[in-house]
């Protein structure tokens, strides 16, 4: 009987030694809002796009300017992505160039949302089902990744884009693929 007691108690620990360790990992400095992705080094699916105001279909070409890109997967349901719309603006007015995936939304709903709040994005790709979302291995909205000139994925970010993610983690690598372009 008195060994069936120490059993939650071994599990706690084991479940808390599990939780130490991987803080120890995350405290070495690793950016815990950079995902894991098979396509870092890989160029961005090959699909035809759809332009969210209907008037341009896009294909790779998009991808190479030869310059970086930055690629921002919003939708108007998400409210993180309310909060990084106006440093995207900024970002924009700097000559960042930026592709916006409209991810599982309402196409009338986004385009209202860039007439009211701005629009930073050269191109609006529209993702009503999520399946070029699915083809990044993206989670949910916002995600954020960086493209080279030649439209190979560099970097793959979570979260909003604000002033501390760009100066300490985006705009390095983007500066870094801009001085190669």
């Amino acid at each position: 009987m008195k060994k069936k007691l120490y059993i939650p108690l071994i599990l706690f620990l084991a479940l808390a030694f599990a939780f130490f360790v991987q803080l120890q990992r995350n405290a070495g400095g690793e950016d815990i809002k950079a995902l894991e992705s098979a396509l870092i080094g890989k160029p961005v699916p090959t699909k035809p796009l759809q332009d969210l105001f209907g008037e341009t279909q896009y294909d790779q070409s998009l991808f190479q300017q030869g310059k970086p890109i930055l690629l921002n997967v919003w939708a108007t349901w998400c409210p993180t992505c309310y909060a990084e719309h106006q440093y995207l603006n900024q970002l924009a007015k700097q000559g960042i160039t930026i592709i916006g995936i409209d991810y599982k939304d309402d196409p009338k709903k986004a385009i209202k949302w860039l007439k009211d709040l701005d629009n930073p994005y050269q191109a609006v790709l529209l993702d009503e089902k999520g399946s070029f979302g699915l083809d990044l291995g993206v989670y949910g909205a916002p995600e954020t990744f960086i493209i080279d000139g030649k439209g190979i994925i560099h970097y793959r970010h979570t979260g909003d884009v604000n002033d501390r993610v760009w100066n300490e983690t985006l705009k390095p690598i983007y500066d870094k693929l801009a001085e190669g372009s």
